[in-house]
């Protein structure tokens, strides 16, 4: 087990008065004991309970050799597993659960220990998820390093008269070559007109000269992704669509400057918004600034207008401000950024000025 996010656990469910907890995301289980176990359709649980008596619920399906500095309790598809976790449980008291966990498991579970009291215990890992130690912050940069080579070599890709799709397929084998464990999402690639849609879906669309050209991209390495956006201009950039990018590019300045603990999410996504709204373009941009990243491509938390919880030493996110104008193009240029203890961190390194492919 990872101790020392162990003992922040198990303080943080004193604290909210809750002396036990079953952990089923794998991420979590994951981030709490080193392991990345992937069991399927299949129950697995991580039981903690308040006064150190834990265990690990595995089918045996998925053999565990090493040491995780936890009990493992076994069973098999043959058995009712949640009748085993129930074995273990207090029956008379509250139990967390995580907020994804199966009805299929969670009604079985209440069936079989009616007097508990059930509630949400996800934020206890979620929260300290969000803040990442030394450990996880050298990891996320390595999966950034490998995305922004990635990104280079996709650019290239460009000039071979390739469709959206193709250019996407191009990805799987960048990321490969680099080292990259797979994809943290499927990518973005918005042609022209096609950019427009904030989650363009790559279709057979062929570059025409003068097109904007979203590439929105991340990996895995190491369980822990990256994401980047870059837009790029095919041959030659328009007059309006380089007024556009310039304001983008602003926006995305202007939020990054604001990174630093204390402040709060609001005002960053406030930094960008506000800009992009002086200049005439606030109806097209038509998401949030940002969202938290770590484990998963979207971890709890992000940049948006209703979010004034307080930036951390730790917390990574993405500020990616964008404008799409329907049926013409779009842009959107995004890094991640790590608040640092008097500042911040950018995790992308290369370029995202005004960028033309010839």
């Amino acid at each position: 087990m990872k101790l020392n996010r162990l003992d922040k656990v198990i303080t943080a469910m004193k604290e909210n008065n809750i002396p036990q907890m079953l952990v089923t995301d794998k991420l979590s289980i994951f981030y709490l004991t080193g392991k990345m176990i992937n069991p399927g359709a299949r129950l697995m649980a991580l039981y903690l309970n308040a006064n150190g008596e834990h265990k690990l619920f595995l089918n045996e399906l998925f053999p565990v050799h090493e040491d995780l500095g936890v009990e493992k309790v076994w069973f098999n598809d043959t058995q009712n597993a949640i009748e085993i976790v129930s074995n273990y449980i207090d029956k008379t008291s509250t139990i967390g659960i995580d907020k994804n966990w199966s009805a299929r498991f969670l009604l079985s579970l209440m069936d079989l220990c009616p007097n508990c009291k059930y509630i949400n215990s996800s934020f206890i890992i979620d929260s300290l998820r969000m803040c990442k130690d030394d450990e996880e912050r050298e990891l996320m940069r390595k999966a950034s390093q490998i995305n922004d080579t990635a990104m280079v070599k996709l650019q290239e890709t460009l000039l071979q008269d390739l469709t959206e799709k193709e250019v996407a397929s191009k990805l799987a084998t960048i990321y490969e070559e680099l080292g990259a464990d797979g994809f943290s999402f499927s990518p973005i690639v918005g042609y022209g007109a096609n950019g427009a849609d904030p989650h363009a879906t790559p279709s057979n669309n062929k570059l025409q000269i003068g097109d904007a050209v979203i590439l929105d991209m991340g990996c895995i390495k190491d369980s822990y992704c990256s994401d980047m956006t870059r837009t790029v201009f095919y041959k030659e950039a328009p007059e309006k669509a380089c007024e556009v990018f310039e304001i983008v590019l602003e926006a995305n300045k202007r939020a990054i400057a604001l990174v630093k603990p204390g402040m709060r999410f609001c005002d960053i996504d406030n930094a960008a918004r506000g800009y992009i709204t002086e200049k005439g373009y606030g109806k097209y941009f038509t998401h949030r600034t940002g969202h938290s990243i770590g484990l998963e491509t979207h971890d709890i938390g992000d940049v948006s207008a209703i979010n004034e919880d307080l930036l951390k030493p730790g917390m990574i996110f993405s500020v990616e401000p964008g404008i799409y104008l329907p049926g013409e193009f779009g842009v959107r240029i995004e890094d991640l950024v790590l608040v640092t203890e008097d500042g911040h961190e950018i995790l992308n390194k290369i370029t995202k000025e005004l960028n033309i492919i010839k």
